[in-house]
């Protein structure tokens, strides 16, 4: 977020001015733009007026509130408060993430941000608000986490989350470029989902699984449905059979995988990846192409990808747990139900 030191000196004006507007006897004194290297001085000393005397603020300001910029801007202030000790601390950014908001609130740092967002707690003095969006698409670095070639990589830190890959290492085994690891690595070091700076291994598996999740689309993938008189796990061996004679690339998922992996998981209708071809799987195994009523989907999948870490288990191959876990997940009702089972049972236990 590119702003003028003029217009960054409005802004957080105003939303301190919002913060404070329910307080009729709080009022803003001065606002002081600190010069000299960052490092050394604060970027705003903000003096209020307060029942009992004058309260100075000691203000930095972050273009970002995402949890690694708000650690380094409370580390600062710290630094800051130790010569101005009567000052309280605030961290400044145009939208503070709760787990941002959570940092500070543990350091004993408040924070304000131009989304409506705040927490200052000094003197006698008590004011909180939290719910509010963030208006200025700072989603853009985690939607860009959730692009084709990022996944690729994300399968296989959460594949292998305890593993500190080097870049090189990670872009060969995920077949993208050293670029596309290097922004992911970015990503996840600003939401402190990774243990150090050095290597790439995760802190906070389940967290990036889940917001992994709540941003997967499924519906990139072309779907055609079908019906056919054998049971499901009939369809399942057949499919697997006319794949391995036709060296065809395909796995099983969502609840067809599910199942082999948490036996309690109960279906009846097949899910599987299949490369895309030319060759007629469907008439091989005899089925009927429909609109409703059906009881196999054959998935080609928007991305190769989706068959990383896929495995064999008694003669079927099925997707990664990892991968299983989303199609579920992207199931409602009954999916998400079979995803958090699949969960406990077997993606913590490797992890």
């Amino acid at each position: 977020m590119k702003i003028s030191e003029q217009d960054l000196a409005k802004r957080v004006e105003k939303a301190l001015s919002s913060c404070l507007k329910k307080v009729p006897f709080l009022k803003i004194r001065d606002i002081a733009q600190e010069s000299g290297q960052d490092d050394l001085r604060p970027d705003f000393l903000i003096t209020l007026e307060a029942p009992a005397g004058t309260q100075t603020l000691v203000v930095e300001v972050k273009t970002s509130g995402q949890p690694r910029l708000a650690r380094e801007a409370v580390n600062q202030l710290l630094r800051f408060s130790q010569s101005l000790p009567q000052a309280f601390p605030v961290f400044v950014a145009p939208y503070i993430s709760p787990k941002a908001a959570e940092i500070c609130e543990q350091a004993g740092v408040g924070y304000i941000d131009f989304s409506g967002n705040c927490r200052l707690c000094f003197q006698e003095i008590y004011i909180e608000k939290t719910g509010n969006p963030n208006v200025f698409s700072e989603k853009r670095d985690l939607r860009s986490l959730y692009s084709p070639k990022a996944e690729n990589v994300l399968r296989v830190l959460l594949t292998n989350p305890l593993k500190a890959w080097k870049i090189q290492e990670l872009a060969n085994e995920g077949k993208v470029s050293v670029g596309q690891v290097a922004n992911v690595k970015k990503i996840l070091l600003n939401q402190e989902w990774l243990a150090d700076a050095n290597g790439m291994a995760l802190s906070e598996p389940e967290k990036l699984l889940s917001g992994w999740a709540d941003n997967y689309n499924f519906r990139k993938n072309r779907v055609r449905d079908y019906y056919s008189l054998q049971g499901v796990p009939e369809i399942e061996y057949n499919l697997a059979q006319v794949c391995q004679e036709e060296k065809l690339t395909y796995a099983l998922t969502s609840f067809s995988g599910a199942a082999r992996l948490a036996p309690a998981v109960r279906y009846q209708r097949v899910w599987a990846y299949l490369e895309e071809t030319e060759k007629d799987v469907a008439g091989k195994l005899n089925l009927k192409e429909v609109s409703s009523g059906a009881n196999v989907s054959l998935i080609t999948p928007y991305d190769a990808g989706i068959f990383y870490g896929s495995q064999d288990i008694a003669g079927v191959r099925i997707a990664s747990p990892i991968q299983i876990y989303l199609d579920l997940k992207a199931n409602r009702g009954r999916g998400e139900e079979a995803a958090d089972m699949l969960l406990e049972q077997v993606i913590k236990k490797r992890w």
